[in-house]
């Protein structure tokens, strides 16, 4: 996948919200697999990806990084020999925000439907 590819964001330059419950509830609906975690300010969507080894694990994240920096929004990703957990919030909003589910849906672009 190409950076071009991508529609590069500069967040700096778009004012982020908090959505609303409702909101994020509407929003999740668009992501399969993505639930959430946490409460208040540290709420998060997350989903856990599982893979046959480490190497295709390791891929997976180095996409993952690629999507965040084109994005300028980095999310937690706890790494394990074949799974890894991705987890998006936005710190500066003190919630969830549209950054959140545009790069889930990115995340999810990289592997074939199904394949999770």
């Amino acid at each position: 996948m190409s950076e071009s590819m991508l529609k590069k964001r500069d967040w700096a330059r778009q004012a982020r919200r908090a959505l609303n419950p409702t909101q994020v509830v509407t929003k999740l609906a668009t992501v399969p697999g993505w639930a959430l975690s946490g409460d208040g300010e540290d709420v998060a969507i997350e989903k856990t990806f599982t893979f046959a080894n480490y190497y295709e694990t390791i891929s997976f994240v180095n996409a993952v990084a690629f999507i965040a920096n084109a994005q300028d929004h980095h999310p937690k990703l706890t790494v394990q020999y074949g799974s890894c957990v991705v987890r998006f919030n936005t710190h500066d909003v003190k919630g969830l925000s549209d950054t959140d589910f545009e790069c889930a849906a990115q995340v999810d672009a990289l592997l074939p439907e199904g394949s999770v």
